[in-house]
């Protein structure tokens, strides 16, 4: 992988995303339906936070797990609403910035994800797993292979 490549080549453009007046049934919803870790949300194109699988999972966790409470628990989800769980403040990059920025701001900040956004307008997301991915399909030569073993 070239990390001197712009963001846009390996980023995520097809989003899911949240209003921040959503209910967190709506979040709930679409975690269990995408097989997606980060859902940003926006208001009116623009990122407002970002609400990742932890968040959501460490919301659930007071929950009771017996039947007679499920209906408690319905309640709260109805009763929250995604600005209330979100992460604020977020690192964000422009398409054109290079992998090996965002590749620092995961590593300094300990984040899964960052915002892409052109004209202060959300257009996509990289994550750790877009990093991932682009790294597993990349074609290794015989050479680098031979390459790497030397010396040991």
């Amino acid at each position: 992988m070239n990390v001197l490549a712009p963001v846009k080549n390996i980023m995520t453009k097809n989003l899911i995303t949240v209003n921040p007046e959503d209910k967190l049934t709506v979040v709930k919803e679409i975690f269990e339906k995408n097989n997606i870790h980060h859902i940003p949300v926006v208001r009116f194109k623009k990122i407002e936070g970002i609400i990742s699988k932890t968040d959501f999972v460490h919301f659930v966790r007071g929950f009771t797990k017996n039947d007679e409470d499920k209906f408690v628990n319905e309640a709260r989800l109805r009763a929250y609403r995604a600005e209330d769980i979100m992460t604020k403040g977020l690192a964000k990059v422009e398409p054109t910035d290079r992998i090996n920025v965002v590749l620092e701001v995961f590593l300094v900040n300990r984040f899964h994800a960052v915002p892409v956004v052109e004209n202060d307008e959300l257009i996509g997301i990289i994550t750790t797993f877009d990093i991932i991915k682009n790294l597993a399909d990349e074609k290794v030569t015989s050479e680098q292979i031979l390459e790497s073993n030397k010396g040991q």
